[in-house]
């Protein structure tokens, strides 16, 4: 089984383009295109972009110690990963990347968990009937 499909290597791929112009593009805050797990544990990978060399993935990294972060991934790596049980990580078939990755990144680091500020960004983009917005970030209780 292919982890990330033909058609979602192509937006990562330009995302990634994109990425490598940001002091043309400051604004560029692209949304997560992926969302990779550990059907086992915690760990949760979210990717905005890919390198040109096809293995190098950008976005935010949760291993489950509370410490999300952003930065590079090496794909091959991921899809390399044994677990019990005869499990692989997986990609979330269902996942839609509404907020920016700065959001998502903010939230994380807030609540400690990609999975926490996946279910905070999901209800208040249900309870706003739109889009999660770059400012989701404020409904958030205080450090």
């Amino acid at each position: 089984m292919t982890l990330i499909p033909p058609n979602l290597v192509a937006i990562l791929k330009a995302n990634g383009a994109m990425g490598r112009r940001r002091a043309a593009h400051a604004g560029f805050d692209p949304r997560p295109v992926v969302k990779l797990f550990n059907p086992l544990g915690a760990a949760t990978w979210l990717a905005t972009e890919l390198d040109a060399d096809g293995d190098t993935l950008f976005g935010l990294a949760d291993l489950g110690f509370g410490c999300p972060e952003l930065g590079s991934f090496s794909l091959s790596e991921i899809n390399a990963i044994r677990l019990p049980f005869g499990l692989r990580i997986e990609r979330d078939e269902h996942f839609e990347g509404r907020a920016p990755l700065s959001v998502w990144a903010d939230t994380a680091r807030r609540t400690g968990l990609i999975i926490a500020a996946e279910t905070i960004l999901r209800r208040r983009d249900k309870d706003a009937g739109a889009p999660v917005s770059p400012d989701a970030k404020d409904e958030l209780p205080p450090d």
